[in-house]
């Protein structure tokens, strides 16, 4: 799935819970997404400032092995498609909705011929378009990311918690995750292996007392 990059992105072990151990959870986050989404969900196709809109508009790559969804795509007059993905929040200081918005504009390419230089993230938070250029650097983060997803799911790996309190704030998974508890393995492991180790000094001065 192309929104297995973005969550990779984000967090690989978010996205081996979502698309490995097919868990899933809902916070408030989550929840206002789904709102944001009703109508780019809705498949509804419109002509609008004299542009053709289609709505949830399947997409594929062979090449790359992926499928997904665009929110929406808006075809120019030159028939140039234009992928626009609507995130509830703010802008994100990493580059995973890029990244996804990416690999929508490489799908699109593959399906439709065209070349597709750049397209936009929708921020329901402040009711702005942010123009993304889809650059060789965006690209080469697509394939790298699919190798990595793809060898991730394959060998059935569990990657570590992210080392981004943030972002562990904000993921829906947090409770399945329990990254707090993960990050902490290494003193528990060590401390159990130390547990019945007995300090000589100790054992000296209990003998001669």
């Amino acid at each position: 799935m192309i929104s297995a990059l973005q969550h990779y992105s984000y967090c690989p072990r978010q996205c081996a819970l979502i698309h490995q151990e097919q868990s899933f959870d809902d916070n408030a986050f989550t929840l206002r997404g789904q709102r944001a989404h009703r109508r780019v969900d809705s498949g509804e196709i419109s002509v609008e400032e004299g542009r053709r809109v289609l709505r949830a508009l399947p997409l594929y790559s062979e090449r790359l092995g992926l499928v997904g969804k665009a929110d929406v795509v808006e075809f120019l007059p030159d028939g140039t498609p234009y992928p626009v993905e609507y995130k509830q929040g703010k802008r994100h200081k990493r580059d995973h909705d890029d990244i996804q918005l990416a690999a929508q504009a490489m799908c699109l390419e593959e399906m439709t011929g065209q070349d597709v230089p750049e397209g936009a993230i929708y921020h329901h938070k402040s009711k702005r378009r942010r123009t993304v250029a889809i650059t060789p650097q965006l690209r080469q983060q697509v394939e790298t990311l699919t190798g990595a997803v793809r060898r991730m799911l394959e060998n059935q790996t569990m990657p570590p918690p992210v080392d981004d309190a943030a972002l562990c704030r904000a993921c829906s998974l947090r409770d399945l995750c329990q990254p707090e508890l993960i990050g902490a393995g290494e003193r528990i492991h060590h401390l159990a292996e130390h547990l019945f180790e007995v300090d000589d000094n100790l054992l000296t001065r209990h003998q001669y007392r």
